[in-house]
């Protein structure tokens, strides 16, 4: 009997649960189906709402249009000259501020251009002839001097030929590149070399620089980026060797221009300066024409810059200098120095890090970057 009343309890039970899942079917929101009112809810057409009706619609969004992207304004020198600025504006401030031109006025602008680096020749001369304007009763006020001093820095550094050379009977033309290391030397070279192409010369540069370990491969990525073939040799080659290697390479596909990278060791080493008078003379014994050689200068070097370009110049016969670093400088008087004491002109200036920071000198927009408010 025993095993009857199991069984009638498994019954009991297993009815229970039977109807324990049929009310779950049945009820709405249950998770197993919706419910019927549910579904013709859901088969049934959005209607629009009656007039009058309270109810609110949902509004419809826009997409969203990405902002358009803002171009960089390009590189300016008076953007970009911001310490230079600093260090003459406190000055002419202070000429400014008083009621007349006094010897506190003559030593603040001496002052101001010597730590310019203005150089002391040229300073002498500038003020000299300013007092000489006083005395004559030509100048009374401080900002008519300040104005005379402009015009004076201006025709200092004025009428120079400023301009790259690329003679297209001379096939191919060479630029050499000079100065010692960690002045942007090898920096410069790459971004010329972008804008020669992107005004439609055929390049090829040669990796000059044997000697230190990273030039040839901080050469080969900017040859990568511009397009052009590179000429390199291995680590402590003959540079004079690398530098006619490119030029016959050159000469061989009829291309307009070379930019030869050069050893960048100390001015003071006269071995070193040989070595760029060979690099200078064997440029041209081929097919080559040199029609540039330019001093890449550090503009934070200040005076510094002067014994680099007399060596440099005496080595290599100079026709240029290539400024950098122009924009964290408050020494950009050195253009001064250079261009009337050595009769070297400024061609271009570095103004940043990017490929358009590297611009043509402009001796007029220069000269009012360092009297323009800060």
């Amino acid at each position: 009997m025993t095993w009857i009343y199991l069984v009638l309890i498994a019954a009991v039970v297993l009815f229970g649960i039977g109807v324990l899942i049929w009310n779950r079917r049945r009820r709405p929101g249950s998770g197993v189906g919706p419910s019927a009112a549910a579904r013709g809810r859901l088969d049934r057409p959005p209607q629009a709402p009656r007039s009058g009706s309270s109810r609110s619609t949902t509004a419809v969004l826009e997409p969203e249009t990405a902002a358009p992207e803002v171009e960089p304004e390009p590189a300016t020198l008076r953007g970009r000259m911001a310490r230079a600025r600093a260090a003459f504006a406190g000055v002419f401030a202070g000429v400014l501020g008083r009621t007349g031109i006094t010897d506190e006025t003559w030593d603040d602008l001496e002052e101001a251009l010597l730590r310019a680096d203005v150089g002391i020749g040229v300073t002498t001369d500038l003020l000299d002839g300013l007092r000489t304007a006083v005395k004559a009763k030509e100048i009374t006020e401080p900002q008519q001097l300040l104005d005379a001093l402009r015009d004076g820095m201006k025709e200092r550094i004025a009428g120079a030929d400023r301009s790259l050379h690329l003679d297209d009977g001379a096939r191919p033309n060479v630029w050499l590149f000079v100065g010692v290391n960690g002045v942007g030397k090898t920096t410069s070279i790459g971004k010329v070399a972008n804008q020669q192409v992107a005004a439609g010369h055929s390049v090829l540069m040669a990796a000059g620089d044997t000697f230190r370990a990273a030039a040839a491969e901080q050469l080969a990525t900017w040859a990568d980026r511009a397009g052009v073939e590179l000429v390199r040799s291995h680590e402590g080659g003959d540079p004079s060797a690398v530098v006619f290697d490119a030029v016959e390479r050159a000469a061989s596909k009829d291309l307009d221009l070379v930019l030869a990278d050069t050893a960048g060791r100390l001015h003071t080493k006269t071995n070193l300066m040989e070595e760029l008078r060979k690099v200078r003379r064997v440029a041209e014994k081929g097919a080559g024409t040199v029609t540039e050689a330019l001093l890449v200068v550090d503009a934070t070097t200040g005076q510094n810059g002067m014994a680099q370009a007399r060596e440099f110049g005496e080595a290599t016969q100079l026709t240029g200098v290539v400024l950098t670093k122009l924009d964290g400088s408050a020494k950009g008087g050195i253009v001064f120095a250079i261009e009337t004491e050595l009769g070297i002109p400024v061609k271009l200036v570095g103004l940043g890090e990017t490929i358009d920071d590297l611009m043509p000198f402009d001796s007029d927009e220069f000269v009012d970057a360092l009297f323009s408010a800060p």
